[in-house]
């Protein structure tokens, strides 16, 4: 078929027999195409009062989206795919979106007001505001005991969490409300969007859009709203609705146990959502010759919590003897008990643009194709190998020493190590908090743990978080075992020999540990900085001698904490700005600039955990993996910045600057699976962070391509590389002095 070809609605084979013509009560759709131009395959017209979108999507086959407006909401009147030439046939016709939202009251936390109040900082309503966003220990749907008693009050009296307990008054449920009158389509690069106007979303309005790419099949789906109301946090489900159930009609999912399941909707109609504790976030609806895969976005589905446990992130309802529904979920009722209150949702700040998003991939054939297809843009939850280097992961909450002290054997196997293993994780690094009375023999059951499930292509790399001393919370990063108490008695010589353990250093004040830092090779990061235990941190420390020492190299990155779905990147409001606020602070001086480290916040894992979604990791340029107990490469390999950091689905393997002054480039080779969305070469002269940002629109899915950037390097003192995705994904290399 001719790109862009729009047949006429009678040219179809059906995708069965016995499938019923469902076009519905549709209306005439008025739309703007005002803001829409053809290019490559990309086409949009109007074809009997419907828009008619068209695109080549994989290799070989040709897509038809024919929208309209069903009972007042846009709705899919066909969707077809044509293969190899051939008539197109019919996947679905008929079919409208299901949207629900959840919204509760935002509030801040008490582990984020104790640092604020031992810094001395006056707790007004603006201070407040500015820091509940960036919440980790909050639950607003939450209206049991549990939240209370994970953060009771401290023993001034003050309150714990301001506002608490919850009322069922605060909890608002809503689905999508329809006043469209009409939709627009625009086109940008390889990307053609079509958006409807009037979706109101509980509290939340603005527009639903539907995006699709040329080169694949994949739809994006999304809610484009903003609220007013002050404190919102909110959770949202979305899916297809009004699928026709024949014989040939199958719901597929693997279990968490990887193994296929099916479900051919015989039964009786659902009162409600049936959630489906489904591997990968992904389910697909075998519709006869055609399928279509519904999964979310891989990562910023996920708002801030400690647990990868699988709560069900998929949904199926029969809605009567001839149809159903399905889609994505975010976990409720479902959650842990012991985790409720770690279950934040998102934070939607008043006036701000939230992208509530899902995926549908159709394909012709059975559920297979749709699955392998769908889970490429992940290679399959596993972290993709780069050549020439070593895929790491860090501050795994999994209590080795405590855990193999309890099992009483240090040749336990832990189920953590497995997981993270599976999914392609060579360097990890459980950060364990031992107890004051079992100080030393947890850390021996933890040195000695690490070595033992470490081999030739696995190493785990002991690390440890602390909360006094240095500011917030930190991790130390150990080279090689390394015993410490946190006590000095007057007369203690800083290092002493223990009788059991040999060579123990005895830390009283901030210069014993960062003396014992740099004699043993150790690294120092902030976990979670301006959030949590580290709220009002590394800012309070800036000018410290620990904070600037070069052994001190810089935070923890992880999307989650403040999870806010108006933002590009990943901790685009938190993380992120904080690096050039860093490196910013450090411009005018010769030392070291401050980096990042990819790390998780979760606590202990099993088969089954969603481990890919939850985790960012870090790519080292290392040839080879140290043997077990000798972890000195990984360290220097993080002093040096010889890295970069990736959600998964992006990777940076090589980067340079060349050139100065006005002739400044940046060169970087960027591979990427979803479209590419956009690069970006970010640099700061120690009062201000600029940035180059290019379009990748022009790109397909799953490419490489050598970026070369231009860039006014004058008077800049140092320079970053980054690149993003459609779906939130990407990654980003550390930052490099420049010339000055």
């Amino acid at each position: 078929m001719a790109a862009g070809l729009l047949l006429p609605f009678g040219m179809l084979r059906t995708a069965a027999a016995d499938a019923p013509d469902r076009p519905g009560p549709f209306v005439p759709l008025v739309c703007d195409l005002s803001g829409f131009s053809p290019a490559g395959s990309l086409s949009a017209a109007f074809t009997a009062e419907r828009l008619v979108l068209g695109w080549e999507g994989e290799p070989g086959q040709t897509l038809q989206l024919a929208l309209g407006l069903l009972d007042g909401a846009p709705a899919i009147h066909e969707l077809t795919i044509s293969e190899g030439g051939g008539a197109p046939v019919r996947v679905a016709a008929g079919v409208g979106f299901e949207l629900r939202v959840v919204e509760g009251l935002r509030r801040i936390s008490d582990q984020q007001l104790v640092p604020l109040r031992e810094l001395g900082v006056e707790l007004t309503d603006e201070i407040v505001d500015r820091y509940k966003w960036d919440v980790f220990w909050d639950a607003p749907l939450d209206l049991g005991e549990v939240a209370a008693s994970r953060n009771p009050p401290p023993p001034d009296g003050v309150a714990s969490q301001p506002g608490l307990p919850r009322s069922p008054d605060e909890i608002r449920r809503g689905s999508a409300r329809w006043n469209t009158t009409g939709c627009a389509v625009t086109r940008e690069g390889r990307r053609l969007r079509v958006s409807f106007d009037g979706l109101e979303l509980g509290s939340f309005s603005g527009a639903f859009a539907l995006t699709v790419y040329e080169g694949t099949n994949l739809v994006r789906a999304e809610a484009i709203a903003a609220t007013t109301l002050p404190s919102v946090a909110y959770k949202y489900d979305m899916g297809l609705t009004g699928l026709p159930v024949t014989q040939d009609t199958r719901l597929r999912w693997r279990d968490v146990g990887l193994q296929p399941q099916a479900y051919g909707l015989r039964g009786p109609a659902n009162a409600d959502p049936v959630a489906l504790r489904a591997a990968n976030r992904l389910v697909v609806a075998e519709l006869g010759a055609g399928s279509i895969a519904a999964f979310p976005p891989p990562h910023t589905f996920f708002w801030a919590r400690e647990v990868e446990i699988n709560v069900g992130n998929d949904w199926y309802r029969k809605d009567g003897p001839d149809s159903f529904s399905f889609g994505i979920r975010q976990g409720e009722e479902e959650v842990v008990e012991r985790y409720r209150a770690n279950w934040s949702l998102y934070s939607a700040p008043p006036g701000t643009e939230q992208h509530m998003a899902a995926y549908f991939y159709p394909t012709l054939g059975a559920a297979e194709r749709a699955f392998d297809a769908a889970l490429a843009f992940t290679n399959g939850d596993v972290y993709r190998p780069v050549p020439g280097y070593r895929v790491m992961g860090s501050h795994y909450h999994t209590d080795v020493g405590r855990t193999l002290m309890a099992t009483g054997s240090v040749d336990s196997r832990l189920p953590d190590f497995e997981v993270l293993r599976s999914a392609g994780l060579e360097i990890v690094g459980p950060v364990d908090r031992p107890r004051e009375e079992t100080q030393l023999e947890e850390q021996r059951w933890l040195f000695e743990g690490a070595a033992r499930h470490s081999d030739d292509d696995f190493v785990v790399m002991p690390q440890m978080e602390n909360s006094n001393l240095l500011g917030g919370h930190w991790d130390l990063l150990f080279s090689h075992p390394v015993f410490y108490v946190d006590e000095r008695a007057p007369g203690t010589p800083l290092v002493t020999e223990h009788p059991e353990y040999g060579r123990m250093y005895n830390i009283g004040s901030i210069e014993d540990m960062m003396a014992m830092v740099e004699a043993e090779d150790m690294l120092v990061y902030m976990p979670h900085p301006r959030t949590k235990g580290s709220t009002g941190y590394p800012d309070a420390i800036r000018e410290s001698d620990h904070f600037l020492h070069e052994r001190y190299r810089g935070v923890g990155w992880r999307w989650g904490m403040g999870s806010d779905l108006s933002e590009r990147r990943l901790s685009g409001k938190r993380v992120i700005p904080l690096l050039d606020d860093m490196n910013n602070w450090l411009a005018a001086s010769d030392r070291p600039l401050k980096s990042l480290l990819s790390i998780t916040e979760t606590y202990a894992k099993a088969p089954g955990d969603d481990v890919y979604a939850n985790g960012p990791v870090t790519y080292l340029r290392m040839d080879r993996l140290p043997p077990p107990g000798a972890y000195g490469p990984i360290v220097e390999v993080l002093r040096s910045g010889d890295y970069f950091v990736s959600s998964g689905e992006v990777v940076v393997p090589e980067h340079a600057v060349q050139g100065a002054g006005r002739q400044a480039r940046m060169t970087a080779e960027v591979s990427w699976t979803f479209p590419l969305d956009f690069v970006e070469v970010v640099f700061g002269d120690g009062t201000t962070t600029g940035r180059v940002v290019v379009s990748a629109s022009e790109l397909p899915p799953f490419g490489t391509h050598t970026f070369t950037v231009p860039f006014d390097a004058t008077g800049q003192a140092w320079v970053r590389f980054a690149a993003w995705d459609t779906a939130g994904n990407g990654a980003m290399t550390m930052p490099v002095r420049l010339e000055r």
